[in-house]
């Protein structure tokens, strides 16, 4: 794939390209179970884990976790960040291994949420964003 002038991709990714598939697809299986647990996803799970762990801009991070939400979601934000140069096909790329960990992930998201009380639920996700908020600020 063309190196992308939004991202060094040898900054970016782990070295092998096995270890980027499998980092990728967990985000998008733990994006996937955290949006089925409490309707969260790509500008709360993938965006901070994309800038944190990957290394990404947030705006490349953005335009990434929307090809993951890709249809019908984010297509025209998508087509922007393309268009204006933010975001290159290895990103698209990235977007859609997410994707597919997405799609598996939010099944058992859902699964896990449905057996939960309320207040559980509502504690966790509470939990949840003060771990990612602190975590956000003090980076």
């Amino acid at each position: 794939m063309p190196r992308s002038k939004s991202a060094n991709i040898n900054k970016v990714l782990p070295e092998s390209a096995s270890m980027q598939l499998i980092g990728l697809l967990s985000l998008g299986i733990v994006a996937g179970i955290l949006s089925g647990l409490f309707g969260v996803g790509g500008g709360l799970v993938i965006v901070p884990a994309l800038v944190l762990f990957f290394g990404m801009t947030q705006q490349s991070a953005g335009g990434t976790s929307l090809v993951a939400l890709l249809l019908p979601v984010g297509l025209l934000g998508l087509i922007e960040y393309y268009r204006s140069g933010k975001i290159s096909m290895e990103h698209i790329f990235m977007g859609l291994i997410i994707a597919a960990g997405l799609f598996t992930g939010v099944y058992f998201g859902a699964k896990i949420a449905t057996h939960l009380s309320n207040d559980s639920l509502r504690k966790g996700f509470a939990v949840f964003m003060g771990i990612v908020s602190i975590y956000l600020w003090f980076k």
